[in-house]
């Protein structure tokens, strides 16, 4: 891996292949791994860059203490900067959904596309009136619940609690990922799955209306239905958007449904290239 040097904390990123720039942003408590059946597929023909959102990964712990969505997109920013890359294809997952759609807000079309795999627009997905949110935060529970039980106690009650509503499988339908995903987040220290819990219940959610990025969405049938809901107004809010649903998968439905996804996305990168420029 790279690193990338900012004022207060070290972005590691790692880049492989060469061609049109698909950028992969991770989701919570995971890492750039997260994206590995897409870069293994993609780095033939495209120049694939993979990165470690601070508190994460070989990232890790960052100077600053407290973080935000639009601290990571900051971040994203830099690293595109860094790499000279311009009109970037740009792939989110979950938290990296919404460091995503940040970007778009910010820059409404400076991106080639956008995909938005496990995409969300507030959590809860249920999303409170202006000025509420402080007044109900889990902050509090959450940080006792970390310093009694560590990040992965605190990790699968929050998945127990989803299931309330969606059913056995929602982070995953394969336990090898399932796996794999509480792995990474035994990597995260208590106070940056702290920070990051905090980064993504503060986020208010950008309208995205003026956006002029195509952009794709996709979920796994066993996502949360407020999600899916979401996904669905993300990708009406959009100036070009479109939502596919992939059965027998779930939150990380990039790797549940590896093929289906990576298939979706080429056929989304060729309607990208037949699109004349401008």
């Amino acid at each position: 891996m790279a690193a990338l040097e900012l004022e207060d904390g070290t972005i590691w990123y790692e880049t492989s292949g060469e061609g049109p720039p698909l950028v992969f942003v991770h989701g919570g408590w995971m890492n750039g791994q997260a994206w590995q059946p897409q870069i293994e597929h993609f780095a033939d023909d495209h120049r694939v860059v993979t990165l470690d959102v601070r508190g994460h990964g070989q990232t890790g712990a960052t100077d600053r203490d407290r973080y935000s969505i639009d601290l990571f997109t900051d971040d994203l920013e830099a690293l595109l900067a860094h790499l000279e890359i311009e009109q970037p294809i740009l792939c989110g997952l979950s938290l990296g959904s919404m460091i995503v759609q940040q970007y778009l807000h910010r820059h409404p079309a400076a991106a080639t596309g956008a995909i938005l795999g496990g995409a969300v627009r507030s959590m809860p997905p249920v999303e409170l009136p202006a000025g509420v949110k402080p007044f109900v935060s889990p902050m509090p529970a959450l940080a006792t619940t970390l310093s009694l039980t560590g990040p992965q106690a605190t990790f699968r009650s929050m998945l127990y609690s989803i299931r309330a509503t969606t059913g056995e499988r929602w982070l995953s339908v394969d336990p090898d990922v399932r796996t794999a995903a509480m792995d990474a987040v035994g990597d995260v220290s208590r106070s940056e799955f702290r920070k990051i819990f905090g980064a993504l219940y503060r986020f208010e959610p950008p309208a995205l209306t003026g956006v002029d990025t195509p952009t794709l969405v996709i979920h796994g049938e066993q996502e949360a239905p407020l999600v899916k809901q979401q996904g669905a107004r993300i990708a009406t809010a959009v100036a070009d958007g479109r939502h596919f649903i992939f059965d027998q998968s779930g939150h990380l439905v990039n790797q549940d449904r590896p093929q289906a996804f990576n298939e979706a996305t080429r056929a989304f990168l060729s309607q990208l290239e037949a699109e004349p420029a401008g």
